[in-house]
């Protein structure tokens, strides 16, 4: 008889532990995911695309020179394949003529032009100059005249004498001014040649400028090199067809493979991480299996709008390390920038931290038999995990998603965050019910509760401590049932 009690008896006390626990905890689905808290090295990155370029090139260009002819842009009749190995003076693109020519004859004609004007001066001024010449010496024999008069009118009356006296002054008077016109004539005719001789000599220097520069149009190579194309305003790179700008009319580079940068982008909300100095490891799409380690270089202090994106980034340059023959322009490069590295550190993923009210960050841990919402306190993250500073501890188990059935439980707060969230107020409530009085159809008049009648209104005839109705009350008080702190 006491064998079977004691067996009833087992069976009842493994009955109640399995209700207990049981009960405790919210039933979970056996694909939930567990991960347990670990503690290591946590490296803080950001993650880029970046293109490959060489740090050094020359620059392959046209003739600049064109903008002082009015000449703003040049299309490209051909050019040779990119990726090409070229030597020193090897062709390597030429250049539409057509606008070139039709400035070159209207040049020639504007030189022809002056010339003829030149000439017409030139022929106008010496007239001029002969003229007044011939007056000088015809004004000097009037004066020798009028001397020759006076000697022989020294026995006239003296009426005579003084009329023949002031012709020679006259005569005289006439040739100096003539003397003085001719100077000043001399002057105004050597400045008239002066100019148009300067306006001849421009356009003549025009002309020689633009015949010289005719043979830029044949592009050939300063350096050998491999030839890269060079991009223009929307970033595609110039081809057969394309127009280059005089301000730069660079067509192609030679690019110095010894040293590469890649070139990337950083977005508005990670660049203030980002400095010079920082270390980077570099993969590439041609090459899976190639890792290259790298070096911040700068990074641009104003921000740019790439094409087809709505989102600011900065410009950072990375240099690689060493020299790989491998390495061409333009590959593309996945960048890892180590923004900071921790030697020890707390550490759950992101898929298991869970937000509530933009101000309560927590996890739903396993404890035991029970799982509990607890409240975590973060510190620096990357892209995959965050720190913690407090509310777990190594090797705590955390669920990567919701388990079913836990959404509403309230959440074990941490109290050295009291003061620090955003939780709002919660304000106790006055059971006391607010009055109006009625008449009744025998004309007596009582008092009935706010709320008679309407059963819907019951929480809007209550009020608080302070007499405020708890849904038109200035502070804006809400309940919050699920953020009480309860014990670990």
């Amino acid at each position: 008889m006491k064998k079977y009690s004691l067996i009833v008896i087992g069976i009842i006390v493994v009955a109640v532990v399995a209700f207990f626990a049981f009960s405790g905890t919210k039933k979970v689905e056996n694909h939930d995911i567990i991960l347990p808290v670990k503690r290591g090295k946590f490296t803080i990155d950001i993650n880029t695309s970046g293109e490959l370029e060489a740090k050094n090139s020359v620059k392959i260009k046209g003739p600049a020179r064109l903008r002082d002819f009015r000449i703003n842009q040049l299309t490209i009749n051909n050019i040779i394949d990119e990726g090409t190995i070229v030597k020193k003076g090897d062709w390597i693109a030429d250049l539409d003529r057509s606008e070139f020519n039709t400035r070159l004859m209207d040049k020639q004609l504007e030189v022809e032009k002056a010339q003829s004007v030149f000439v017409q001066t030139q022929l106008d001024t010496a007239l001029q100059l002969r003229q007044a010449r011939d007056e000088l010496v015809n004004l000097q024999y009037a004066v020798e005249e009028a001397k020759l008069v006076l000697e022989q009118s020294q026995f006239e009356p003296p009426a005579t004498v003084k009329q023949n006296e002031y012709n020679l002054e006259k005569a005289k008077r006439n040739y100096e001014q003539a003397k003085e016109n001719y100077t000043i004539k001399l002057q105004q005719n050597i400045a008239k040649m002066q100019e148009v001789e300067t306006d001849r000599r421009k356009k003549l220097r025009e002309l020689f400028a633009m015949e010289s520069a005719a043979s830029e149009f044949t592009i050939l190579a300063p350096e050998p090199g491999m030839v890269v194309y060079t991009k223009g305003w929307d970033q595609k790179p110039i081809k057969a067809g394309s127009q280059i700008s005089m301000w730069d009319p660079t067509v192609a580079t030679l690019p110095d493979m010894t040293t590469m940068i890649s070139k990337t982008y950083i977005n508005e909300v990670d660049v203030r991480k980002v400095k010079a100095g920082q270390k980077v490891e570099l993969g590439l799409d041609a090459f899976p299996d190639k890792k290259l380690t790298g070096t911040v270089t700068s990074v641009a202090n104003v921000g740019e709008q790439r094409p087809n994106s709505d989102a600011k980034v900065f410009q950072a340059i990375i240099e690689i390390d060493g020299t790989d023959n491998t390495l061409r322009p333009s590959m593309t490069t996945s960048n890892k920038i180590i923004v900071e590295e921790i030697d020890s550190a707390l550490f759950v993923p992101l898929e298991s931290l869970h937000s509530k009210d933009d101000s309560i960050t927590y996890v739903y841990k396993k404890s035991g038999l029970k799982t509990i919402k607890q409240e975590v306190e973060l510190g620096s993250s990357s892209e995959n995990a965050a720190i913690v500073l407090s509310g777990l501890v190594e090797n705590d188990k955390v669920f990567l998603s919701i388990p079913k059935g836990l959404e509403n439980d309230p959440i074990a707060l941490l109290p050295g965050l009291n003061g620090k969230r955003n939780i709002q107020k919660v304000e106790p409530e006055n059971t006391a019910v607010v009055e109006r009085e009625i008449t009744l159809p025998d004309g007596r008049k009582i008092k009935v509760p706010l709320n008679a009648g309407n059963p819907d209104r019951v929480r809007e005839g209550r009020v608080r401590s302070d007499g405020q109705n708890a849904r038109t009350g200035r502070n804006n008080t809400v309940r919050t049932d699920s953020a009480r702190v309860i014990p670990n």
